[in-house]
């Protein structure tokens, strides 16, 4: 009690309960700041990656295609087409070759128009109206050992290099 009255005595007006009630804010303070910086020294230790969705995936059985359709099964999943005619089956890019927008598939019409600037491609992926430079890409597709169909979006094959007769640029049925 004494020691009370001389620390209130010695011309200071913060009492014991003052300075606990400070003292508990400033280290909360601290805290919160030390434990900042310390989730940002963290994040800093775990590298940037982007993560993408699957690149090769399976896409059903030879079957499953009937001829002159485009199936848009995987476009909005994997960003591909997967068109069969009379001789053979391909994937196509989902990506306009203008921009980059994704162009819809207008069965009325047999074609893939893009909804930003107007491009049209026929079946095959080749470009023929609207500002779009070149045809669609394609990308690998297989069979699997049990018969699958194997789209594989790493490889690309581009008409205007002559790549589309690469017998990795579609399946013949």
């Amino acid at each position: 009690m004494a020691e009370e009255q001389k620390f209130s005595t010695a011309g200071n007006d913060m009492d014991r309960r003052s300075f606990i009630k400070w003292s508990v804010v400033g280290w909360s303070a601290f805290a919160a700041v030390v434990a900042g910086y310390g989730s940002m020294v963290t994040r800093f230790l775990f590298p940037n990656v982007l993560f993408e969705p699957v690149q090769i995936f399976g896409a059903g059985y030879p079957d499953e295609y009937e001829v002159g359709q485009v199936s848009e099964q995987f476009k909005d999943q994997y960003g591909v087409w997967i068109v069969r005619d009379d001789e053979k089956i391909y994937a196509l890019s989902t990506v306009c070759t203008h921009l980059g927008c994704t162009p819809n598939w207008m069965p009325s019409e047999t074609k893939f128009k893009c909804p930003c600037h107007g491009s049209g491609f026929y079946t095959t992926g080749i470009n023929f109206e609207g500002p779009a430079p070149r045809p669609l890409e394609r990308f690998k597709i297989a069979l699997s050992d049990e018969g699958e169909i194997i789209v594989d979006k790493t490889k690309k094959f581009q008409q205007e290099k002559g790549e589309w007769t690469d017998p990795d640029s579609f399946i013949a049925v």
